[in-house]
């Protein structure tokens, strides 16, 4: 069986393949979010810092088997390591970038 993925992301998401080839992953037209709320923790050297704690996830089906959901790495974040079948684009070090340092397509997914 064929994994589907659905890309719960605004943008589509580029995944450059190890033969050099690419596959696009549209935009669903639907975006998981989370909500954020920031509170005052301090400051250094009259810098604001503040601490932010996740809400509920939106827009995030349920669990479907042989599909995995492509999230940002906010939303990932959120869900804590909750679902498995929940990934967002590795920009880290392996990504591409073009000569602006923006990501053009990424190798691989974080879990």
């Amino acid at each position: 069986m064929e994994t589907k993925f659905v890309n719960l992301t605004p943008h589509d998401i580029v995944v450059q393949l190890s033969d050099g080839s690419r596959r696009v992953f549209a935009n669903s037209g639907v975006i998981a979010r989370v909500a954020t709320t920031s509170l005052e923790d301090g400051s250094f050297d009259g810098i604001p810092v503040v601490r932010t704690t996740f809400g509920e996830v939106e827009n995030l089906p349920v669990p479907e088997e042989g599909t995995v959901y492509i999230v940002s790495a906010l939303v990932l974040s959120a869900l804590a390591g909750s679902r498995s079948d929940v990934v967002a684009p590795n920009t880290g070090s392996t990504a591409i970038r073009n000569e602006k340092g923006l990501v053009e397509a990424v190798v691989s997914f974080t879990r």
